[in-house]
């Protein structure tokens, strides 16, 4: 079971947005025009034979790109395909941790993401901080960009050791941080290591540009820390596991990290 553990259905809205022309220059596609169909999406998983993906909607500071309530409609299209992500407005914390239960409680959604770099700030602002507790008492993971941005935004809030003192401070909370978070990702893999639910994903990588030593990790004490993502649409899911093959890993690793540590993650 092959499992994508980043990934959107993009509205239009999402898609035309200007904070994501850096991507488009990366990688030279053209402005979307009209709305993206499922059907498309569910296409081009089943083209890489991936089974499951967690689609995320995409709350910032000035506006709504995805709404939760759009990703809940894409689901109910191949709820067997399609796996619900919230996400909230930390600017305002009653109401963000009500719509982080809504989307649990009444939309069935498997995890919350946040992107710092979205926002300005670091993980260890003050108002994720009842994000994270609406979380630990839902029981779901909190899914977050580790890393260098892509979009021309700030890149430092999105060093990986800021998780090390949120898990520290929610030692229950399950977090997921996509992206790999290089340039650090050293930082990543030793926050990875010291806590037992801190995990990391491949998103907006083929498998071609793992660091080396994130494959070390992967096959090796870190097997059970690290899931596969994509990024989609950014990144096709077919170009994200083009040279799986080259990383050599043993049956065990490469099915932990296809799929399996995902299940368990997200309750799948």
């Amino acid at each position: 079971m092959i499992v994508d553990a980043w990934a959107q259905h993009p509205t239009l809205r999402h898609a035309q947005d200007p904070v994501f022309e850096s991507l488009r220059r990366w990688t030279q596609s053209p402005m979307p025009t009209a709305e993206l169909p499922v059907s498309t999406t569910l296409a081009m998983m089943a083209q890489a034979g991936v089974d499951r993906s967690l689609i995320s909607a995409w709350v910032a500071p000035r506006n709504v790109m995805i709404s939760n309530d759009e990703v809940a409609g894409f689901v109910a299209e191949a709820p067997d395909r399609l796996v619900g992500v919230g996400a909230v407005d930390i600017s305002r914390p009653m109401d963000a941790v009500r719509e982080v239960r809504r989307c649990i409680s009444e939309l069935g959604f498997k995890a919350i993401r946040v992107l710092p770099w979205l926002w300005e700030v670091p993980p260890t602002d003050r108002r994720f901080y009842p994000v994270y507790a609406a979380c630990c008492d839902l029981g779901v993971p909190f899914c977050t960009q580790i890393g260098h941005t892509g979009p021309l935004m700030p890149s430092e809030v999105g060093r990986p050791i800021y998780l090390d003192q949120v898990a520290l401070d929610f030692p229950e909370l399950v977090i997921v941080g996509g992206h790999i978070g290089y340039p650090w990702t050293d930082e990543a893999i030793a926050v990875a290591t010291k806590h037992e639910h801190v995990y990391i994903d491949t998103s907006a990588y083929t498998a071609r540009r793992y660091p080396q030593a994130l494959v070390e990790f992967m096959g090796g004490h870190g097997r059970r820390k690290v899931l596969f993502g994509t990024n989609y649409p950014m990144i096709m899911p077919a170009k994200a596991l083009e040279h799986l093959d080259e990383l050599s890993l043993d049956d065990e690793a490469r099915n932990l990290f296809l799929g399996e540590n995902a299940c368990r993650v997200f309750k799948l």
